[in-house]
């Protein structure tokens, strides 16, 4: 027992040497993608790249020319810090007065450093102590900080994700927003309470557009994801007011639709603040019927009352909830937009609804510069 013991002491010290030293590597590569680790090993790259290219400038200017030096110029405006970036610059600045003094004037010849490069060097120079000035301002990880916004983006995607229904059921959701870019001011949450048997679905349109709505758009999905299905459905509009009016948002509106449906028996109720009407369609008459609950804009005033509208999908039934980007524009009203809705939605009753989310937003509201979202819900 005592060899043991002896010989299990080394061992464990070297298990615990081992451990401290991973978990140390792994906290400098956490740091080091995070922007809080020293930047002196991009600084040394950049610095000794530097004399090399005012080497083969002098050398061969005709393939390096003096105005090669913007690269290791833009590679620290995207890597370094603003006080590691200066020191870059100087040493670019030295490199010019030596590929000069080696060249000679530049009259006697076009591969020499011309004020035409010394422009060029400096505009470059002052546009990426621009950007790492701002991302030190902002707080920006000076390393992948694109990665934090393909982040966040994916955060929304995920948030938006329909939940898996049951034999019988289809949804699907589409979101286009405005300009082709990748966030948009309207999102969807969805989850299924009352152990499975009730979905409940809201459909949000935060005031403003893209990039301009995109932050308080994912901050309300997140706190919409969290209230749903943690409260009584009457209660969540109430709650989701309250929480708008506690930001206090200097354009802090927002409309939604909460649509709470129970899965075996087809009931559903839709609840509204400020959110143009649901449509649906009755498989039996092949008519559409609106929708249209009442309440007030979330995030207006306190006290607001949300009133619902009831209804029941049987076999064949199709729901559609929308944002206003879908059916309004500067040239038609609600009303038209809901009638070329309808018309273009008409073509998926004898084949299916199945993908039709995606086919109705390219069909009727294609090019329009606002976020779109379409829910669909049918009961096969």
């Amino acid at each position: 027992m005592a060899k043991t013991a002896v010989g299990e002491g080394p061992r464990l010290r070297w298990r615990r040497r081992l451990h401290r030293a991973r978990l140390s590597v792994r906290k400098s590569a956490v740091d080091y993608f995070r922007g809080g680790a020293s930047d002196w090993a991009g600084l040394g790259v950049l610095v000794a790249v530097i004399p090399i290219l005012a080497y083969t400038t002098v050398i061969t200017p005709e393939w390096c020319p003096p105005s090669a030096l913007v690269l290791p110029i833009l590679a620290g405006g995207l890597l370094l810090r603003p006080s590691s970036l200066l020191l870059v610059y100087a040493a670019s600045a030295v490199a010019l007065i030596a590929e000069s003094a080696a060249l000679g004037p530049y009259r006697e010849g076009p591969a020499r450093v011309t004020p035409g490069t010394v422009l060029v060097v400096t505009a470059v120079a002052l546009a990426g102590l621009v950007i790492a000035q701002f991302r030190a301002r902002v707080g920006v990880p000076w390393r992948g900080g694109h990665t934090m916004l393909f982040d966040l983006r994916e955060r929304i995607r995920v948030q938006s994700r329909l939940p898996r229904l049951p034999g019988g059921w289809h949804a699907e959701m589409s979101l286009r927003p405005a300009g082709g870019q990748s966030f948009s001011g309207d999102f969807v949450v969805a989850t299924r309470s009352s152990g499975g048997r009730v979905l409940e679905a809201v459909l949000t349109d935060v005031s403003g557009k893209g990039m301009d709505a995109a932050s308080r758009s994912l901050l309300l999905s997140g706190a919409f994801g969290g209230l749903l299905g943690s409260l009584p459905p009457h209660a969540f509009l109430t709650a989701a007011n309250g929480y708008l009016l506690r930001q206090n948002w200097e354009e802090g509106f927002a409309t939604s639709v909460h649509l709470v449906l129970d899965l075996e028996s087809g009931d559903y109720e839709l609840l509204s603040a400020g959110h143009p009407p649901g449509v649906q369609l009755h498989a039996g008459s092949g008519r559409w019927e609106e929708k249209a609950a009442e309440g007030p804009l979330l995030g207006v005033y306190d006290g607001a009352e949300f009133h619902g509208v009831k209804g029941t999908l049987r076999s064949g039934d199709v729901l559609m909830l929308f944002t206003d980007g879908l059916v309004e524009t500067a040239e038609r009203d609600i009303a038209e937009g809901m009638d070329r809705l309808i018309g273009e939605a008409d073509r998926f009753v004898a084949t299916g609804f199945r993908g039709s989310a995606w086919r109705l937003i390219e069909a009727v509201a294609k090019d329009v510069n606002d976020d779109r979202a379409l829910l669909v819900v049918c009961r096969d």
